[in-house]
């Protein structure tokens, strides 16, 4: 006898089936926190049938592993942030307790964030709770520092490990700045670089991204891997998708340290690698 447990997916405008049996053994399969209070009501039923088979200690060991697997569900449980005007919204199986091949991610933004004050609140409350929600900040925070240096050097600390932050800063001053010897016509010269992720920004439509602003992403080749120097944490290999490059993805690096709710850039220097040059006029992002 196998059980059959279905869950409405609103946000993904679907329903979604699993069997009680397939979700024991992977507890990846839950997406939302209703989805594991669900399975944990079934659990009674479930049990019964293992006891049958006489696997009681083996259904416990799993279930215990579902709900502590659940409890880094929360992020994922919450969809869409406001802040004034301003709509994000994420949704996403990418996660630093285990490796997916198959994972995804997906964060869009009506506008970006006006200020360093919405850009914390963002990352503390909702994005920085991920690691696709985290490596979509990034851009954000690279298109803040084209408009205020200030707001943007802060906007970059907030979101990276140490290391990472004169790396992608000391690059952005020569792609964002001008002088005799780079005028603004210089091919080198990529102030619309932060768009160059963005989903439906090409070199041929000016970099002109789809609105609300997207970001899709996919897990890398490259498994988890925990630090073993440099200090303790989990670094997540994900791959951020983009037409501005050949590839058609930068591969971006996202840390999650022992105890701690919110993910760092630990290092992404594909994100500010030069790309394809511009055709026509950036008319910038809102």
């Amino acid at each position: 006898m196998v059980l059959f447990v279905r869950w409405p997916y609103e946000t993904y405008g679907h329903s979604h089936g699993v069997t009680i049996r397939d979700a024991m053994n992977d507890p990846r399969s839950f997406h939302r926190r209703e989805d594991f209070f669900s399975f944990y009501f079934a659990v009674r039923e479930i049990i019964t049938i293992f006891a049958a088979e006489n696997k009681i200690e083996e259904t416990m060991r799993k279930v215990m592993m579902a709900m502590m697997f659940v409890l880094g569900l929360t992020a994922r449980a919450q969809t869409t942030w406001n802040y004034g005007e301003h709509v994000y919204t994420m949704k996403g199986t990418l996660t630093a307790e285990a490796y997916n091949k198959n994972a995804t991610g997906v964060v869009t933004f009506t506008n970006v964030p006006s200020d360093y004050e919405e850009f914390e609140a963002l990352y503390t409350q909702f994005l920085g709770k991920t690691p696709h929600g985290t490596a979509a900040m990034m851009p954000m925070a690279m298109e803040i520092y084209g408009r205020d240096r200030d707001e943007g050097l802060r906007c970059i600390q907030l979101i990276s490990w140490p290391t990472n932050v004169n790396s992608v800063v000391s690059q952005l001053k020569q792609k964002y700045g001008t002088s005799q010897y780079a005028p603004a016509n210089d091919s080198y010269h990529q102030r619309y670089l932060p768009a160059a992720v963005l989903k439906g920004a090409r070199p041929e439509n000016g970099y002109t991204p789809k609105q609300p602003y997207t970001v899709e992403m996919k897990a890398s080749v490259n498994k988890h891997q925990d630090l073993q120097i440099s200090g303790e944490g989990r670094v997540v290999y994900l791959y951020v998708l983009g037409d501005g490059w050949d590839t058609h993805q930068r591969s971006v690096e996202i840390i999650l340290q022992p105890g701690k709710q919110l993910h760092q850039v630990f290092n992404c220097p594909s994100l500010y690698t030069q790309c394809k040059t511009i055709r026509g006029d950036w008319p910038g992002l809102k």
